[in-house]
């Protein structure tokens, strides 16, 4: 399974709804997070850019993908970022084969 960080954005029309009636909203996001095959592995509401912010173990691109999608549909968000994270030892395969895939910088 991959791991994604996901973050959004809520609407004005969204957050006057949940200010009007609050509402913990983790249970439908682990139902459809199940549906994908998935798990979500944290959740928070955050200040700054992004206004929750989910860790979230998918078994594909395409099923990050179509969690985004579904989100954006719904129109309660206005902004919706994914972010595929490696493992650290991920990282360490990635930085072996950067060394060795013969990649030259631009030169003047």
């Amino acid at each position: 399974m991959a791991s994604y960080l996901l973050q959004a954005s809520y609407t004005p029309e969204a957050w006057a709804t949940l200010v009007a009636r609050p509402q913990d909203r983790t249970g439908v996001i682990k139902s459809v997070v199940k549906k994908l095959g998935g798990k979500v592995s944290g959740l928070w509401l955050a200040f700054g850019e992004h206004d929750i912010v989910l860790i979230v173990d998918l078994p594909d691109n395409a099923s990050a993908a179509a969690l985004a999608m579904a989100a954006g549909a719904g129109g309660a968000l206005r902004a919706f970022k994914t972010t595929p994270l490696l493992t650290a030892s991920e990282g360490i395969e990635a930085l072996k084969k950067a060394g060795e895939c013969g990649y030259t910088p631009p030169s003047a």
